[in-house]
């Protein structure tokens, strides 16, 4: 038995070690197949089909769409590596469009990425890796998945511009055991020129910015083709309960919003409050949308909840900046977070992902889905 761990960590030569690799036709997995090529590892690229893309769709700056596929096998075809086409459409569909509009529809503001790694990408295709003996999953994600006595943890990735362990936050211990992220711990530039140095024909490939299955940021069409009912009018009211105006459908709006509320006010008014079961929208001034006191529900805890016990960091929008918090757990589902410092625009449906500083860097705790 080999004795010594592999670049996975994994006891095993490199060349008696089958990957299966996560390839969506950009360039951080692309680049991860051709580094899992290049240290001798049998890789498989898998690529899934997820949605039904029209013209308007695959023009736009998103991920999986047909160009993508056909980028992602091109790939391929230069590393030599097997490739296969999964097409999951129906499960994409039940797992995170109807979850989307469904979240919409109820006042929230979907994060569609992590129902995606949640019910597609580490579910369905990490049971098709397994049934294809592989002995580890590899993701183009930008985070760090870090092995001390024996234990997986997940951290932010050295690249904190790039970091992607918010979107990553519902991940199980199960799954993290069995994912690796060699991107993690590089930056987007040092991705690149690997890709150029490998002559991959995505080198220069621009990052997908777009939600895959929404064309052009326009989330409205979608909910307009899978629920046009949902567009109904409503009130749009002061604190004081009293009408001040009429919108064209809740799902037009997210807490925080100033822009299209088409109510004017001595100062400007935003979104503080979405209600769905009266078709509501309450709208205020900018002092009334901090919130120090966030519920949180259906918690994913990567760690033991004793390490939840001191002050930790919080991050509640993808693109927000940590927050200093303290966690109370109700239970094993719920838990109720009490921030230092009050936030602007905490929207139900985000998440809510804990982070515990070491001399490691930002370990990720888990998190949960905010309620209110």
């Amino acid at each position: 038995m080999n004795n010594e761990l592999n670049s996975l960590g994994l006891r095993k030569k490199a060349s008696e070690t089958t990957v299966v690799v996560a390839m969506s036709g950009g360039v951080d997995s692309s680049t991860v197949a051709g580094l899992m090529k290049k240290e001798g590892y049998k890789v498989i690229g898998i690529t899934l089909k997820l949605y039904d893309d029209n013209k308007e769709v695959a023009k736009s700056k998103q991920c999986c769409s047909g160009q993508d596929i056909m980028d992602a096998k091109r790939v391929a075809q230069k590393l030599n590596i097997d490739h296969k086409i999964l097409y999951y459409q129906n499960n994409f569909k039940q797992g995170v469009i109807d979850n989307f509009v469904e979240s919409y529809l109820k006042g929230e503001t979907p994060i569609p990425c992590v129902q995606c790694n949640q019910t597609v990408k580490f579910k369905d295709l990490f049971d098709v890796a397994k049934n294809l003996k592989a002995d580890a999953m590899i993701t183009g994600h930008y985070v760090r998945s870090l092995i001390s006595n024996d234990e997986v943890n997940m951290y932010r990735a050295l690249d904190e511009n790039r970091d992607q362990s918010y979107f990553l936050f519902n991940t199980t211990k199960e799954q993290l055991g069995y994912l690796r992220f060699p991107l993690g711990g590089m930056l987007k530039d040092e991705t690149r020129k690997i890709a150029k140095n490998l002559n991959l024909n995505v080198a220069d490939k621009p990052d997908s910015q777009d939600i895959c299955f929404v064309p052009n940021g326009d989330y409205a069409s979608v909910i307009q083709k899978f629920r046009p009912e949902s567009f109904k009018k409503g009130n749009i009211k002061d604190l004081n309960d009293k009408v001040i105006g009429v919108h064209d459908g809740i799902i037009n709006f997210t807490i925080g919003q100033r822009k299209g509320i088409k109510v004017s006010d001595k100062e400007p008014l935003y979104v503080i409050k979405i209600n769905s079961k009266k078709n509501e929208i309450i709208v205020g001034p900018r002092e009334k949308l901090g919130k120090k006191i966030i519920s949180l529900k259906n918690l994913n805890l990567l760690v033991n909840k004793k390490e939840l016990e001191d002050e930790i960091f919080v991050k509640v929008r993808s693109t927000g900046k940590l927050l200093h918090a303290k966690v109370n757990l109700e239970d094993t589902n719920t838990a109720d977070v009490n921030l230092k410092v009050s936030e602007d625009g905490i929207s139900p449906g985000q998440a809510c992902v804990f982070y515990k500083k070491n001399s490691l860097g930002f370990k990720v705790l888990g998190g949960g889905w905010i309620k209110n």
